[in-house]
């Protein structure tokens, strides 16, 4: 760990031409391959499953809780815009103040000068201040964030399904909380024609829990209000869909049109390889996406070693 050289990272897909390094980059290979290692820890689990809990599983979520409470304390303004309540940047401006002791406080003195490369994905993980929106981008930086403890063995293999039940599942709450209290809205929303405003991998990750799952809940149950309301605790894909029948109205088929036809797939693992693939084609591989990402050393954009 000491030779490793932690620098600033930086934004380097400047025009889609540069998408090609991103799909051969370290980064874009560590990042799937951290995605799949933890979609395979989680099948068929529950957020409520006992699980490793160590003290850096524990000091993250606490740096969450943190967040989390600052919203308590930075009311929504009233104001005439329907959305984007502008306390949502009193917020933000908290956060960039203080991510670097939060990060640097998680980190032994070894690694502590990756601060610098943790912290520009974690101040990118809650949303965008100027347009006070929130996206899959967002999503994905948090989970770069994720993958760069794991490099450094901040969090080890013992910590991968706490880091999706525990670490993942308490920062979609604070999301959602950012969401609703600040009304913020949804960066490059396709609509109906999307999976979700807000969120991708809670789908992805939820499936792979919903694998040989002993209630026998089935793919056709996802549009089902009452099976949402049970077991939106136990699954992160039922906790999304109960968050999403708060926020929506009229019939699930109009509002949430994809995920109404993922309900028609007969078995949870085509379900989940169904959203793996179409995250890799509807976020991954979108421009107006990656072109937010920073690569530093953790998340590097040098061509991967497996890429010809």
């Amino acid at each position: 760990m000491n030779d490793w050289k932690f620098i600033e990272p930086v934004r380097n897909i400047k025009v889609p031409l540069d998408m090609s390094k991103w799909n051969r980059s370290k980064a874009y290979h560590d990042y799937m391959n951290f995605v799949m290692s933890l979609n395979e820890v989680v099948r068929n689990t529950k957020i409520t499953d006992s699980c490793h809990l160590s003290s850096n599983t524990k000091a993250v979520v606490g740096v969450l809780e943190s967040l989390s409470s600052w919203i308590d304390e930075i009311p929504p303004l009233e104001q005439p815009q329907r959305f984007g309540n502008k306390s949502y940047r009193e917020w933000y401006l908290r956060l960039l103040d203080n991510s670097e002791n939060l990060i640097s406080a998680l980190l032994p003195e070894s690694v502590k000068a990756a601060t610098i490369e943790l912290k520009a994905y974690f101040n990118d993980s809650f949303g965008n201040q100027t347009r006070i929106d929130y996206g899959t981008g967002h999503e994905a930086a948090f989970i770069f964030f994720l993958c760069g403890l794991h490099k450094i063995l901040v969090l080890t293999d013992q910590d991968k399904l706490a880091t999706v039940i525990i670490i993942f599942n308490k920062y979609l709450e604070v999301c959602r909380k950012l969401q609703t209290v600040y009304r913020m809205e949804p960066a490059g929303s396709q609509g109906v024609w999307g999976l979700d405003d807000f969120q991708f991998m809670p789908y992805i990750w939820g499936s792979s829990q919903l694998i040989g799952n002993t209630e026998e809940i089935k793919p056709q149950d996802i549009p089902s209000d009452s099976i949402a309301a049970r077991h939106s605790n136990s699954y992160l894909f039922f906790g999304c869909i109960r968050y999403l029948l708060t926020v929506k109205s009229g019939p699930f088929a109009e509002h949430s049109n994809v995920l109404w036809g993922v309900s028609s797939v007969a078995y949870w693992d085509k379900v989940n390889s169904g959203l793996l693939r179409m995250y890799q084609a509807e976020v991954l591989s979108k421009f107006p996406v990656v072109q937010h990402f920073f690569f530093g050393s953790l998340m590097s954009i040098e061509k991967a070693e497996s890429v010809k």
